[in-house]
């Protein structure tokens, strides 16, 4: 598998370049891909059928946020002092074949072993059983199946898609910050409270701050390990970088695709 380590970038940018890698490994042009980035500026990522509506978009101008919509599904996230990953292969391959619920639990492995490797206690997976029925536009707010959690908190949020005979999985972890900030930027402006007891960082298990740098080298070693992967670090190809300009103009920096539900 690829490994890539990329820097921060706008959120339009961090999704056109996740859609070109799904649409190069699809066509075989590229390796199965391990992709780790981070957001600058602080960006609201919605889900592909969440509505823009959630958004108060005047509060999230002034918290100088970016907007994106993402392909994958799920709720609203906040990106801001944490590790993203994206998961993109064949259908194919072992390790995301069958459903999404069936992958949902292979992936999760490689993350419960990073976050073991960072020395967060009590990580778990949460099973359907555990799920609670709420109705909220914030992803870390309910943990759905094979999502991670740790003392009974969620911390770590996942959304696939499934297009050209490939997948994509993306999936955000929190390092630090205040996991409830993104209650001031949704029109209903959900109870922070709620959302600290649901919810938690990677820094509050912990009680030390974990920096990008440490998170990404556990996530890569906690996927090579669980999944038995040899990861080879590497760059995005030509084509790559050309179908990432024009998804990137065409599709997710467009008020068409944004505003779409």
């Amino acid at each position: 598998w690829r490994l890539l380590r990329c820097g921060p970038a706008s959120g339009a940018t961090n999704m056109a370049i996740d859609e070109a890698i799904l649409r190069a490994v699809a066509a075989g042009l590229a390796a199965p891909t391990l992709r780790l980035y981070a957001w600058a500026p602080p960006c609201l990522s919605l889900g592909r059928a969440q509505s823009l509506a959630d958004v108060d978009l005047e509060a999230l101008r002034a918290a100088g946020s970016d907007l994106v919509r993402r392909p994958t599904g799920g709720k609203a996230i906040l990106h801001a002092d944490e590790l993203t990953y994206s998961v993109i292969a064949p259908q194919s391959e072992p390790r995301v074949a069958g459903g999404v619920i069936e992958s949902y639990r292979r992936l999760s492995q490689g993350l419960v072993c990073a976050l073991e490797k960072l020395g967060v206690p009590h990580v778990a997976i949460s099973r359907r059983a555990e799920r609670r029925s709420l109705d909220s536009p914030v992803c870390f707010e309910e943990p759905s199946d094979y999502e991670i959690i740790a003392g009974g908190r969620k911390l770590g949020g996942s959304a696939q898609m499934r297009a050209q005979g490939a997948v994509l999985q993306h999936g955000a972890i929190p390092l630090g910050g205040d996991i409830a900030r993104i209650c001031l930027v949704l029109t209903d402006h959900p109870d922070p409270a709620l959302v600290h007891a649901r919810a938690t960082t990677v820094a509050e298990e912990l009680g030390r701050s974990v920096t990008w740098d440490e998170a990404a080298d556990a996530l890569a070693l906690g996927f090579a390990e669980a999944l038995n992967l040899r990861l080879e670090p590497g760059g995005l190809t030509d084509a790559e970088r050309a179908w990432a300009a024009e998804l990137r103009a065409q599709k997710y920096a467009s008020e068409e695709w944004t505003g779409r539900v």
